[in-house]
């Protein structure tokens, strides 16, 4: 049966300790205010949990803890595959597969780590249908690291036509390409949901099935209410729509540092260590500090304004 990876999807953070170690105290907290916020998916091993510098073994455990920590109340999809060679992959995604995740996700450079092309690709999706179990649902994951690697509509359609792939996370960051991938998923169980706040909600009225960008790690019931609410013609809709597109363009401040501090402030986290972030984010970008602040008074504001609509 298939089950949904979509609507909004967190993409999760990994909380450290300050010695450099995962905070599994810190990652509880943090699935209950996913969860409490409106999630309806939690992807726990992606780009924003810092996977290219987690061990397999720490992949792994951390995919195994949130599924464990979440007892079916929602779906969790992982995708934790980063190396280079093909049989290193393969040892990544046998591993991933068995942690007990909804759908295990692709990485798209991965599948094609030199940028040879739709041959490459293919028979790289040949190779992880042979490796996986047959009833795993898969996804698929445009991460920009190490480099974007977007799939043509042919890819697209040979992704649909197996039956497995139930997502998409979406990173064109174009409408047209949205809507044109919305269209050709029409009638198939592969659901397109888009990751670039810019366009988040008219991706959403375009077909978009939910949102899985970064600033779910700050406000994930605001781009709930607004898939909700995508399409109403209301001065609340069209606030919350600019307010959600200007706070993520903080994203390039020091990013997942960036949102551990944030969690460091309203107590989910100890520490906002990171391995991605290994400077002082204050120190480099000026007044971000207070940006946070803005952030946060600007979320406060429209979560009591939708409350008063009831």
């Amino acid at each position: 049966m298939t089950k949904n990876a979509h609507g909004v999807v967190p993409v999760m953070l990994t909380p450290l300790t300050i010695d450099n170690r995962i905070d599994w105290g810190g990652l509880e907290r943090l699935v209950e205010w996913y969860i409490a916020l409106g999630a309806d998916a939690l992807f726990a091993v992606c780009q924003s949990s810092e996977m290219q510098r987690l061990s397999l073994e720490e992949r792994v455990a951390l995919s195994t803890r949130v599924v464990s920590l979440v007892r079916g109340r929602v779906p969790v999809i992982a995708s934790g595959h980063v190396s280079e060679n093909t049989e290193d992959q393969r040892a990544e995604l046998k591993a991933m597969a068995d942690t007990g995740i909804d759908a295990l996700v692709l990485v798209t450079n991965r599948l094609d780590t030199a940028n040879a092309g739709s041959e490459a690709f293919r028979s790289s999706i040949d190779a992880v249908l042979s490796w996986v179990p047959g009833d795993l649902q898969l996804g698929l994951y445009e991460c920009p690291a190490p480099y974007r690697r977007l799939l043509s509509d042919d890819e697209f359609k040979l992704c649909r036509d197996t039956g497995r792939f139930v997502t998409l996370k979406d990173v064109s960051c174009d409408i047209e390409t949205v809507k044109r991938r919305v269209a050709l998923a029409e009638g198939s169980d592969l659901a397109v949901v888009n990751a670039n706040a810019a366009i988040a909600a008219a991706a959403m009225r375009a077909g978009s099935k939910g949102f899985s960008g970064v600033f779910t790690n700050f406000h994930p019931d605001l781009y709930a209410w607004l898939y909700r609410h995508a399409a109403e013609d209301s001065d609340l809709r069209r606030d919350l729509e600019i307010f959600l597109a200007l706070s993520a363009m903080a994203e390039p401040m020091g990013y997942p540092g960036l949102a551990k501090t944030y969690h460091t402030r309203i107590g989910t986290f100890a520490s906002a260590r990171s391995r991605v972030t290994d400077y002082d984010i204050a120190e480099r970008h000026w007044a971000v500090v207070k940006l946070l602040d803005h952030i946060h008074e600007g979320t406060e504001r429209f979560r009591q304004s939708i409350a008063k609509r009831g």
